[in-house]
């Protein structure tokens, strides 16, 4: 019995050998050819690098399994990249390709990782479906992720089957041996099994060749859209590695600074401090007012002398607009966690422990509130107001592939050093939002965090009207959603 079971590993060890000696003979001679034609899949290679440089940010951490002659990992630009590949061609090229000091390449087998490291971003780019044992892979990444790592995949539609096998055939090119050709559900399956988290999933790439004019139009805008999203070339999925909170039992809870933009809100203010709770190790109340018409500044100096014994802080605002205060308020801040909150109180403080517990527990890294999941208080919104924001609902949800109930709930909560990321790549946005919601919701998704909703109860306010002008504000976010389209979905 023992013996047959021994014979029985042997006989699979020998398969997956095998299988590993062909694929290396295999793209030894890929790299030969790649190396004599730059023309070999070029386009679909550009279009691929603009998704991936659009979705990983400049001076990451970044590994590449199966990263044939390292161009992908190169043009990200990071601060410190590896690229591992089976064919040591491969490597020996990309080692003469790219001989800065900020690469390393090594000749390894994904199924068994030699790094002891970890990264910001581990990119498969075109290899799931090439590998002996998917899970495995996934597994021996484990260990070289970090709590805010992004695993990103891209892989074939199974629907190109056909058409990349006569292509082969013809000699045309598709360099393929025989594929798993995994379903998006598949990996998504292997990688829940494995202990990731899904954050989204994309399909990109129509037309995989250049035709001018007609690529363009294909690949940017037509694939967006059912029935010829169907038919798109690539899946790109990212991942992260699901939060252990195994080794967190000896740290710190994390400190926290609430951001509380308050512009005609004089009544709220004693409430406010009375009322933010104390969370983590220390909470700090940012107020900052802008240009109020009314006493809110000298009543938050008021409230601060008379309650010592909360840490408040107070800053007048320069510019215009709830998204520099909230940016005025965020640079301020010390705390490790973030979070806005409406001095009007529509989200009642006492909620913020909900944020705070659903960050700290890995619950997602973007926390945005929720006001239309239960009934809302008399005329806490206006019925044209909830028409609109179900409208913006869907349409971010659908730019954003992430999705997002309500995106002007005033009460985000994120983690600083995450914060500081989003602004840094500010720039690919632009200064474009009073509001400061779409700020941050476009920074958290091209970051690729994982955004979880947390439903409110949203009151009626006790104090003051809304600075919210409706028709004018409305038109504004018509045009952010124009402009989003653009900087994300079609790009």
């Amino acid at each position: 019995m023992n013996k047959s079971k021994s014979a029985c590993f042997e006989d699979s060890d020998s398969i997956r050998r095998f299988y590993t000696t062909q694929r290396i003979r295999h793209w030894d001679l890929i790299s030969d050819r790649k190396k004599k034609s730059k023309r070999l899949g070029s386009f679909y290679y550009f279009l691929l690098k603009k998704y991936l440089k659009f979705m990983v940010p400049e001076n990451m951490r970044v590994l590449e399994l199966g990263c044939s002659h390292g161009n992908i990992i190169a043009e990200l630009n990071p601060s410190f990249g590896v690229g591992i590949d089976l064919s040591k061609k491969m490597i020996d090229t990309a080692k003469q390709k790219h001989p800065q000091s900020q690469f390393q390449f090594f000749v390894a087998d994904a199924h068994f990782i030699p790094l002891n490291d970890r990264f910001d971003v581990i990119i498969l780019s075109d290899l799931v479906n090439d590998l002996w044992d998917l899970q495995r892979v996934f597994e021996e990444l484990k260990p070289l992720c970090h709590s805010g790592t992004r695993i990103i995949l891209n892989f074939y539609n199974n629907l190109w089957k056909v058409p990349l096998g006569a292509v082969k055939r013809l000699g045309l090119g598709a360099e393929l041996l025989e594929q798993n050709w995994f379903a998006p559900n598949d990996v998504k399956n292997l990688l829940e099994i494995t202990g990731y988290d899904i954050i989204k999933l994309q399909i990109a790439i129509l037309i995989p060749v250049y035709i001018p004019i007609v690529s363009n139009i294909a690949n940017r805008y037509l694939v967006k859209a059912i029935p010829f999203s169907w038919f798109a070339f690539t899946n790109i999925l990212v991942a992260r590695a699901e939060p252990n909170d195994h080794n967190n039992n000896n740290k710190l809870a994390p400190s926290v600074s609430v951001i509380v933009p308050a512009r005609n809100e004089a009544g709220n203010i004693e409430s406010l401090i009375q009322r933010i709770p104390q969370m983590g190790t220390k909470t700090e109340i940012i107020f900052v007012e802008g240009l109020s018409k009314d006493n809110t500044y000298t009543s938050i100096k008021d409230a601060m002398a008379k309650y010592p014994e909360k840490c408040c802080k107070l800053y007048r605002q320069t510019g215009r607009g709830k998204g520099d205060a909230v940016r005025l308020g965020f640079d301020k801040a010390h705390g490790d966690i973030l979070m806005i909150l409406d001095a009007d109180m529509t989200v009642p403080p006492e909620d913020l422990p909900r944020f705070y517990n659903a960050l700290v527990e890995g619950k997602g890294e973007f926390i945005n509130g929720v006001r239309l999941v239960y009934p809302l208080e008399n005329e806490s919104m206006r019925f044209l107001n909830i028409l609109g924001n179900k409208f913006f609902s869907l349409a971010f949800s659908w730019l954003l592939d992430q999705k997002i109930k309500d995106t002007l709930c005033g009460t985000k909560v994120l983690k600083k050093e995450q914060y500081q990321t989003l602004a840094r790549n500010r720039y690919y946005f632009g200064d474009f939002d009073p509001f400061g919601d779409f700020d941050l919701i476009f920074g958290a998704a091209k970051l690729n965090l994982k955004i979880a909703e947390m439903p409110v109860r949203y009151r009626a306010r006790v104090y003051g009207s809304t600075n919210i002008d409706r028709w004018r504000h409305g038109w504004l976010l018509i045009k952010m959603v124009i402009f989003a389209s653009k900087r994300i979905k079609f790009i």
